[in-house]
């Protein structure tokens, strides 16, 4: 088996990023891999305190669709964050000064329009993940299931739906839901994985086009009698990752 693609996602909700490699460290989610959200303003969220809360407390795919159709680019040298909205109006701030990331929510605010609740504010706090799960976690997909996916539906589902990190071949469709509780070497990066993902409402948005035309969860249930894609990781050793570097089952 080996990495076909590798992406974090530095805004929650916003651009993949396309890694050719990648350090990670033990207990961490891919470096800059949703290190940002807007968080909308009756979120239960403090940022004094940070702990998890739902997805739906932030600008989020599951909610605004429209955020598809936004470019984003972050450099982590500079802390630049670039947006870009469909009709040209770009905005480039740095996301990890306070003014800045007040300059962000201003911008993504008037972008979301009236989906935008109360105040929003666009947070980065270093070392907190802005992610689905409580855990930091490294995603994966089997590329084989996808595609089986796709064969029983007649239809293509872009990979970039399902917002994984890693994106793997050569292991049979489905084989991955067998490797609960079992540990992965990927590259020289140790996992074990610890559940099945779950899919939401968010992956009914085509990121190419920002346009709700189709149905994955219900899809999924139908051909499977799950909704399930993927599986989620937790580092347990710390390495690198690389495109076409192998992934193996260990034990």
């Amino acid at each position: 088996m080996r990495i076909e693609h590798l992406y974090r996602y530095p805004v929650k909700g916003l651009t993949a990023e396309a890694l050719e490699e990648i350090a990670v460290a033990a207990g961490e989610a891919l470096p800059w891999d949703r290190a940002f959200a807007l968080a909308q303003g009756d979120a239960p969220f403090d940022p004094a305190n940070p702990s998890w809360v739902h997805k739906t407390n932030f600008m989020c795919l599951m909610a605004n669709a429209q955020i598809a159709a936004l470019v984003s680019q972050f450099d982590p040298a500079s802390g630049i964050l670039t947006l870009r909205a469909p009709d040209g109006q770009t905005l480039a701030e740095n996301a990890r000064d306070a003014q800045g990331r007040g300059r962000i929510a201003a911008w993504l605010t008037a972008y979301l329009g009236e989906s935008a609740r109360g105040t929003p504010a666009f947070h980065h706090i270093p070392g907190y993940v802005f992610g689905d799960q409580k855990k930091k976690v490294v995603s994966l997909i089997n590329l084989a299931s996808l595609a089986d996916y796709e064969a029983r539906q007649g239809a293509s589902r872009h990979r970039l739906r399902f917002r994984a990190n890693v994106y793997f071949s050569g292991a049979p469709a489905w084989q991955e839901h067998e490797w609960i509780d079992r540990e992965l070497l990927v590259g020289t990066v140790r996992l074990r994985v610890f559940k099945r993902t779950v899919r939401c409402p968010a992956t009914e948005v085509n990121p190419l086009t920002a346009v709700r035309d189709a149905n994955p969860v219900r899809e999924l249930h139908a051909h499977y009698g799950h909704s399930d894609l993927g599986v989620h990781a937790e580092v347990i050793e710390g390495g690198r990752m690389a495109l076409g570097d192998a992934l193996e089952v260990l034990g």
